[in-house]
């Protein structure tokens, strides 16, 4: 199926059959789709946390609008941002980069002194609403791969942040919650929406051309 036609198939899935697991090959499948996804600068400044563990998902449901599609769901993706950026973790990521490459170290230290001046002159906050707007371009990723599996989906952000970075310990990583992914297989007699059309704005109405 083409990528349209695996788009015009998912839903947001209402109710999941907890018998039902994703396999690992498939979820590594679409943890590396997530992986791949371009990030600004390519620094890829969050970290995606699989929770498949049914103990830390019953203590994540705390404050969830939709408690039950995590608890049933297979596997709980989490998607955290840096809460900060430093020089430290961009030298980091380019010597990486470089030896990844077989490049000297430095090789792109015009441009990194440049985004290094940048991120310096901006609040932990500014860069935090910075890292947590990449997760969701990986997060539009894992969807899209997720779809392809015909494994059913579910993006989140009604949870409590709170709860999920202290019970992940994500604090310790300098890392905070942004979204969550549900994965797994839909409950066929459950899930309301998926026996119902897929509704979005017209070509027409969403696209403006100038």
């Amino acid at each position: 199926m083409s990528l349209i036609e695996n788009l015009q198939w998912r839903h947001a899935a209402k109710a999941y059959d907890p018998s039902k697991k994703v396999s690992e090959k498939d979820l590594n499948t679409i943890l590396e789709a997530t992986r791949l996804a371009p990030t600004s600068s390519g620094l890829q400044p969050f970290r995606v946390i699989v929770v498949e563990n049914q103990e830390l998902k019953e203590k994540m449901m705390a404050g969830a609008l939709n408690p039950e599609v995590m608890r049933d769901s297979s596997h709980v993706l989490v998607f955290a941002a840096w809460d900060s950026y430093s020089n430290e973790k961009i030298d980091q990521v380019y010597d990486y980069h470089t030896d990844v490459r077989e490049l000297p170290r430095g090789r792109f230290g015009s441009y990194t002194d440049k985004i290094k001046a940048m991120y310096d002159a901006q609040t932990p906050d500014e860069h935090f609403a910075h890292t947590a707007r990449q997760t969701y371009i990986a997060l539009g990723f894992a969807l899209a791969q997720a779809a392809e599996l015909k494994i059913d989906s579910t993006p989140a952000e009604g949870f409590s942040n709170e709860a999920v970075d202290e019970i992940l310990g994500l604090k310790e990583l300098g890392l905070k919650s942004v979204s969550l992914l549900y994965l797994g297989y839909k409950d066929e007699e459950k899930d309301w929406l998926s026996t119902m059309k897929k509704v979005r704005v017209p070509m027409e109405e969403f696209i403006i051309k100038k």
